[in-house]
């Protein structure tokens, strides 16, 4: 399957009637492996900041997650593999694999917890593959 077919059907599929805004899947180069048409253009010093995060956790909690200029207020996570960030009325997950930031973007009706579900289950998939 390519990585675009992970996107298109895993983290883009829907539930409930309704989907992620916005997913990606991004080496921890900062090399896009495929995402979705609506995925915000980010910098690679966002990237960077959100891998020394899972090296470091607690170290975005300060200033915030940012992706494509727009900033997410750090929110509970799991130390070292996810991170999930909120703003207004949606927010973001991101899971960290062996090679992979796994990217999910909600917003309403989408609720955090389908949006955690969408991005976690495709990441530990990624992870019993050794990806």
């Amino acid at each position: 399957m390519s990585w675009q077919a992970y996107v298109d059907e895993h983290l883009m599929c829907e539930i409930d009637g309704h989907h992620l805004s916005a997913a990606a899947i991004i080496g921890h180069d900062g090399s896009v492996w495929a995402q979705s048409s609506t995925f915000p253009q980010f910098k690679p010093e966002e990237i960077a900041a959100i891998i020394k995060d899972f090296d470091e956790p607690g170290s975005l909690a300060p200033t915030g997650l940012h992706l494509g200029g727009i900033k997410y207020m750090v929110i509970q996570g799991e130390s070292g593999a996810v991170i999930r960030g909120k703003k207004g009325a949606g927010g973001i997950t991101v899971k960290k694999t062996s090679q992979a930031l796994i990217f999910g973007i909600y917003d309403e009706p989408l609720t955090p917890g389908q949006c955690n579900m969408i991005v976690e289950r495709l990441g530990d998939y990624l992870l019993k593959q050794g990806l």
